[in-house]
């Protein structure tokens, strides 16, 4: 009996330094993490910012800015006007917040107000599973079946246009904006949706005067992340809006955007160390500041709304 308490006495000590030894090495572990994410941030800012002074000490800034015509592989005359690009990625984001925030919204005022648990351990999963599709998946999908239904609706419609890339870029961002949003409005908490029933308030009152006014910084925080990720999209446009840079808001024709046009050249159109291999850097450098833009939107949505209770 006394040896077993002595063994049980010799565990529990060696537990002990383990757990010591645990406690010092978990903060250094976790900051070598954070460390790394830093420095693979500042590592790709800085590989960005080295090729795209590379591009400007070819092209004008000038040009780059105010130009709206962007042919980069013109022998005659190039230009290097990202004005093209960037309207083609914003038609299309236009086109997808479109479409994914009713429906993304809906989907999320249904699921917090309204869905039983059955239901909802049905509709949850299907939103993740459209979630983990692929974007290729989706490009091909926009290609094959929803351009043709588009087609027989609008007549002389090009098989590659901003439209159906558009409505599939949305249909991708819908679980985002359903989910981030579902969790914001499942914060509010239920002493609030209860007292505005006990005031005589019909559900869908609560749900859009209540709720949503309650959780407004969480869905416009979705809706920014949603726009973000809009404009980040790459696979969907390039192989469902086609690959011609255009200054125009005309939905029906084919289009370019700036992730597209970064696929295209990376498939080796260009040669290493031409100026369009360094345009691909400097056209990246413009995605990352408007993404870099919306996500501080994002954030100070989230800050400056944000509810306490």
């Amino acid at each position: 009996m006394e040896a077993n308490v002595r063994d049980m006495i010799k565990e529990k000590q060696s537990n002990r330094k383990l757990l010591q030894v645990s406690e010092k090495a978990a903060p250094f572990f976790f900051l070598v993490c954070a460390v790394i994410s830093v420095l693979t941030t500042l590592g790709i800012i800085f590989t960005l910012l080295i090729e795209t002074v590379s591009f400007f000490e070819r092209v004008s800034i000038v040009e780059f800015i105010t130009a709206s015509e962007w042919y980069p592989f013109s022998e005659e005359s190039p230009s290097f006007g990202i004005g093209s690009l960037i309207a083609g990625t914003l038609l299309i984001t236009f086109i997808a917040m479109l479409v994914s925030i009713p429906i993304g919204l809906a989907s999320a005022i249904y699921l917090s107000e309204y869905a039983t648990p059955r239901a909802r351990k049905v509709i949850k999963p299907v939103l993740e599973v459209l979630a983990g599709i692929p974007t290729i998946v989706y490009g091909f999908f926009a290609l094959t079946f929803v351009t043709p239904l588009l087609q027989a609706i609008i007549k002389d419609l090009p098989i590659f246009n901003a439209l159906s890339a558009g409505i599939v870029v949305g249909i991708m961002i819908i679980p985002m904006i359903a989910s981030l949003s579902e969790d914001a409005m499942n914060s509010v908490p239920n002493a609030i949706r209860e007292g505005a029933l006990a005031m005589g308030s019909t559900r869908l009152e609560v749900a859009l005067k209540v709720v949503l006014p309650a959780a407004f910084s969480g869905i416009i925080a979705s809706f920014v992340l949603g726009i973000s990720r809009a404009i980040g999209e790459t696979m969907i446009v390039a192989v469902a809006a086609g690959s011609t840079p255009r200054f125009s808001l005309d939905v029906t024709e084919s289009i370019q955007t700036m992730t597209a046009y970064i696929v295209q050249v990376s498939m080796g159109d260009a040669t290493y160390g031409s100026t369009i291999y360094y345009s691909i850097y400097a056209v990246g450098m413009t995605l990352f500041v408007f993404t870099l833009i919306m996500n501080l939107i994002a954030q100070y949505i989230s800050r400056r709304f944000k509810e306490e209770y």
